[in-house]
């Protein structure tokens, strides 16, 4: 079918579930931070602002986490299903990487996320700030040993090849090998990011609608601060990346850059839009602007790139997919800058809230930095091909070797699946989106915060229409 092979198909079942899973972990580091700074902020200043808004995306983050829990499970099996080779292989190295994530941060976010959620209502003020700030490290931690892993089978060192299997020789260079700084900063930059454009888009839409009040305001203008310094960093850092990426990947490279032979002495220059035709070996209908290639990617102006046509065609990745992937991460992390800008020159002039053409941008700049994260994956992890571990291992040697058709029909399973279990999850989250901060305006309202009744202990419990407190908390024994 469509000329695919049963590793076709394993490759494609697993760019599924992995695409469906990055977004919530996303989304989780970017509002974990987000509620400590919230917390924070209200202990701080004691403005009722900052709590109502914690209460309010507490509950988008609890949907999030469970979410991003249920999908990460699946990646886990796929392993063992459908890539055992590859866990023969290398899972001395996998496997206590991802042990390590489990001992350190998922039992430090599921044992601070109960009084992170449950809580506010039974514990002091200190010890809930204190369970939301570990929550928040341990998505940070979690996503420390996960990058390890990744960037260890982008650039493996620290081992050596025993009787066909990978055997661990130095954990400090397995850990910190070459690409996983860099890989780690950018993933983490573009979490915060992500997150930014999604509280942007939520307090643009309020706003469009009419409902202006001090906490959407604050949420628009703290995603909008994040984004105006964050984005210009998360360039500088893909820039880094890039040429870590140039020294250890260079057929990566090459194929990104759609770049197929180099012509003397001459500078490469930057193909800025074409279609790479991989049984060509060219890019055809290539719009290029001289020496910027050398110069973006050598920081010199007579420095060649590597070409596509110095690999052999069996080691080169699939330029075509890789050209336009990248060229949209890019495209949208410009965009992100632009708004940041954007944003600041309207700050100046008290229209941030009121501009109806800005306000339009960042709504649909929403979903701009879970697409850009998702194009940067599949960038990353195309572009090794075709390496399931660089240089090492082929991914065509990693699969389980299962048939065509078991591949179809769990692959046909996972669609349905996901849509309908994650497409429920993400509409009830919209949901609870469009309903907004509740703001007790014009009441009379006891302090708040820990220890005081304030907010239902269930956070779900909190999506329905009533903002009574006193409602909630009836609602929640009677359940």
């Amino acid at each position: 079918m469509f000329g695919l092979e049963a590793l076709d198909l394993a490759r494609i079942q697993f760019a599924f579930t992995i695409s469906f899973h990055i977004l919530f972990p996303a989304i989780t580091i970017g509002l974990a931070s987000y509620l400590a700074v919230l917390e924070g902020l209200w202990l701080k200043t004691h403005n009722d602002t900052y709590r109502d808004l914690y209460h309010f995306w507490s509950k988008i983050f609890a949907v999030n986490f469970g979410m991003g829990v249920v999908s990460g499970l699946v990646m886990a099996y796929q392993f063992g299903t459908n890539w055992s080779r590859f866990s023969d292989f290398a899972g001395s190295v996998t496997g206590p990487l991802l042990t390590y994530e489990v001992l350190t941060a998922f039992f430090l976010e599921a044992g601070f996320l109960g009084v992170m959620l449950f809580g506010w209502n039974k514990v002091g003020r200190k010890l809930h700030f204190f369970a939301t700030v570990m929550v928040a490290i341990g998505t940070l931690i979690s996503t420390f040993w996960i990058l390890a892993s990744n960037s260890w089978m982008q650039t493996p060192q620290g081992y050596e090849i025993v009787n066909g299997q990978v055997i661990p020789v130095d954990w400090l260079a397995i850990i910190f090998n070459p690409s996983f700084p860099y890989r780690l900063m950018h993933m983490a930059t573009a979490a915060f990011v992500a997150t930014a454009f999604f509280v942007g888009s939520s307090a643009a839409w309020h706003l469009l609608r009419g409902k202006d009040n001090p906490a959407i305001r604050t949420m628009l203008s703290m995603a909008m601060w994040m984004a105006l310094i964050v984005a210009p960093i998360q360039a500088v850092i893909g820039d880094f990346h890039g040429l870590n990426t140039l020294k250890h990947q260079p057929a990566k490279i090459a194929a990104i850059e759609g770049h197929w032979e180099n012509h003397g002495d001459e500078p490469t220059p930057l193909i800025l839009f074409g279609w790479p035709d991989m049984k060509a070996e060219k890019t055809k209908f290539a719009v290029e602007i001289p020496y910027l290639g050398s110069l973006i990617l050598t920081h010199t102006l007579d420095k060649q790139v590597p070409a596509l046509k110095e690999f052999p065609p069996e080691d080169r990745p699939n330029s075509t997919i890789v050209f336009w992937s990248f060229r949209i991460m890019v495209g949208l992390g410009m965009l992100m800058i632009f708004t940041g800008l954007w944003s600041l020159w309207l700050r100046k002039r008290d229209k941030l809230y009121t501009s109806r053409p800005f306000l339009y941008l960042a709504l649909w700049m929403g979903p701009s930095g879970l697409i850009a994260i998702l194009a940067g994956w599949f960038t990353t992890e195309i572009g090794r091909q075709p390496w399931v571990v660089y240089g090492l291992m082929r991914t065509a040697d990693a699969s389980s070797g299962h048939s065509f058709v078991q591949m179809s029909i769990t692959l046909i399973m996972f669609v349905v699946v996901y849509f309908a279990l994650f497409g429920a999850g993400l509409g009830y989250m919209m949901r609870l989106v469009r309903k907004g901060p509740k703001i007790d305006e014009g009441k009379e309202t006891n302090e708040g915060g820990p220890g005081q009744k304030r907010t239902p202990a269930r956070p779900l419990s909190a999506a329905d229409d009533n903002g009574d407190a006193d409602h909630n908390h009836s609602l929640n024994k009677e359940i």
